[in-house]
C-alpha cells in the first residue's frame, strides 16, 4: 500500500493509572472529558485496599495538556473519609465549568446488602455533585442532590459510568440505573429488578430532576449501566448493559424530548456482540458517525473494540484496525480530544482487565470521520 493511501494507525498507548501505584490497590471505572483549553481530564475510582466494589474508595484524576501523551500527578477529587466515592460522571458546560456527578455510600455497604434492603438510607447510595472552574486543578466542596433524583423505594443506584452529556440545547443528561424492591420470595439481587433512568438539569447543575424511568421486572430487558449521545436530528440515543436473558447483552432506546421520556422502552441491540459489561458512546458530528467502545469477545471481558454506526445506532460495524489488541479489557470511555483525534480510556492488562487504565489516541479518519491523521 502506498504512503498516500495508507490507513492511519492508533498512537502508542499511555497509562495514567496502574494498580498498586499512588497508594491504591486498584483503579477502576474510567471517565474522560476535555475542557475548552484542551486539557484532558481522566477520572476513575482509586480503590485503597483491594479491587472490590465496596470499601475505602476515592475519586481520582490525572490531567494531560498534550492530548493524553503524558499525564500530570494524581489528584484526589473526592475522598469521603474512609467511605466510598465512585461512579464519576463528568460533563463540561458551555461556560467551561466541569461538573462531576458521582455516588457515595458507607464503606461497608456492599451492593448485595443494598439490594437486599439491609442498609440504612444514610449509609446507602447517595448522589453528589462537585465542580471545577479551572480545568480540573481545584474542585468545590461536594453538594448532595439525592432528594432531587432518587425515588424513596429505589435501593441500588449508580450514575453512568463514563462521561455525562451536554445537549446542544444546554441540558445536562446523566444516564443512571437503580434497583427496585423485590416481590415474593426474591431477595432483590436478581437482575430483573434493575431499571434505568436519567438525571436532568436545565440550569447548569444548580437543580436536578429525574427524566425517563424504564423499570419492569419481567426478566427480559433490565437496563443497567447506560451511556448516551445526541444525534444530528436532536434525538438522544441511549445504549445500556443488559443482564437479563434477552437476545444479546446490549439494549438501546431513544428520546425525542431531551431525556424526559423514551420513545419506546429499551429493546435488544444484538448487533453489538460482547460480554455483560459497560460501554461508551460518542458522536463524531459531521459526518454522522456514532461510535461505541466495548469488549468484542462474546463471553469474556477481552478484545477492546471501537464500533461505528452510520444510521444513528440501528446497525453497527467494526471500525478499521480494531480490536486494538488481543488483551483482556473491560470498562471504557470515549472522548473527543481534538478535531483529528478520539481518545479511548479503558481498563486492560496483560493477564487481567484490571491491571491498568490505559489511554489510546485514535485518528478520527480511522473511525469514519473527516479528521486528518497525525
Amino acid at each position: 500500500m502506498s504512503a498516500s493511501t495508507a490507513q492511519p494507525e492508533p498512537s502508542p498507548a499511555s497509562v495514567p493509572f496502574r494498580a498498586g501505584q499512588d497508594g491504591y490497590a486498584s483503579f477502576r471505572i474510567p471517565a474522560a472529558v476535555v475542557t475548552p483549553d484542551g486539557t484532558l481530564l481522566a477520572f476513575c475510582e482509586g480503590r485503597r485496599s483491594s479491587a472490590a466494589d465496596s470499601g475505602d474508595i476515592d475519586l481520582v484524576l490525572r490531567r494531560s495538556v498534550d492530548g493524553g501523551r503524558s499525564w500530570g500527578p494524581l489528584q484526589v477529587v473526592v475522598a469521603d473519609g474512609r467511605d466510598l466515592a465512585g461512579n464519576p460522571a463528568p460533563v463540561v458546560l458551555a461556560s467551561g465549568r466541569v461538573l462531576l456527578v458521582h455516588m457515595r455510600n458507607a464503606a461497608a455497604a456492599t451492593e448485595d446488602a443494598i439490594r437486599r434492603g439491609q442498609i440504612a438510607d444514610a449509609d446507602g447510595r447517595r448522589v453528589w455533585v462537585t465542580s471545577s472552574d479551572d480545568a480540573g486543578r481545584t474542585w468545590t466542596p461536594g453538594r448532595e442532590i439525592t432528594a432531587q433524583v432518587k425515588k424513596a423505594d429505589w435501593r441500588w443506584y449508580a450514575t453512568t459510568p463514563g462521561h455525562a452529556l451536554l445537549t446542544r440545547e444546554g441540558r445536562v443528561v446523566v444516564p443512571a440505573n437503580h434497583s427496585l424492591p423485590p416481590t415474593g420470595a426474591d431477595t432483590g439481587t436478581e437482575g430483573k429488578y434493575d431499571g434505568g433512568h436519567c438525571l436532568l438539569s436545565d440550569d447548569s447543575g444548580v437543580t436536578w430532576r429525574i427524566g425517563y424511568v424504564d423499570d419492569d421486572p419481567d426478566g427480559r430487558i433490565n437496563a443497567n449501566e447506560t451511556t448516551a449521545a445526541q444525534l444530528p436530528c436532536g434525538e438522544l440515543y441511549l445504549n445500556t448493559r443488559n443482564d437479563s436473558p434477552a437476545p444479546g447483552t446490549r439494549a438501546d432506546a431513544r428520546s425525542r424530548d431531551g431525556g424526559e421520556h423514551l420513545v419506546k422502552p429499551f429493546r435488544p441491540q444484538a448487533g453489538l456482540v460482547g460480554p455483560v459489561v459497560e460501554g461508551s458512546l460518542l458522536h463524531l458530528g459531521d459526518p454522522d458517525v456514532l461510535l461505541y467502545s466495548g469488549p468484542a469477545d462474546p463471553d469474556l471481558r477481552a478484545l477492546m473494540t471501537v464500533r461505528r454506526s452510520f444510521d444513528g445506532g440501528t446497525t453497527w460495524h467494526p471500525a478499521h484496525s480494531v480490536p486494538l489488541d488481543g488483551l483482556p479489557a473491560a470498562y471504557s470511555d470515549l472522548v473527543r480530544v481534538d478535531d483529528a483525534t478520539v481518545g479511548l480510556l479503558y481498563e486492560t492488562g496483560d493477564f487481567s482487565a484490571y491491571e491498568t487504565i490505559t489511554f489510546r489516541r485514535l485518528p478520527v479518519a480511522l473511525l469514519g470521520g473527516r479528521g486528518t491523521a497525525e
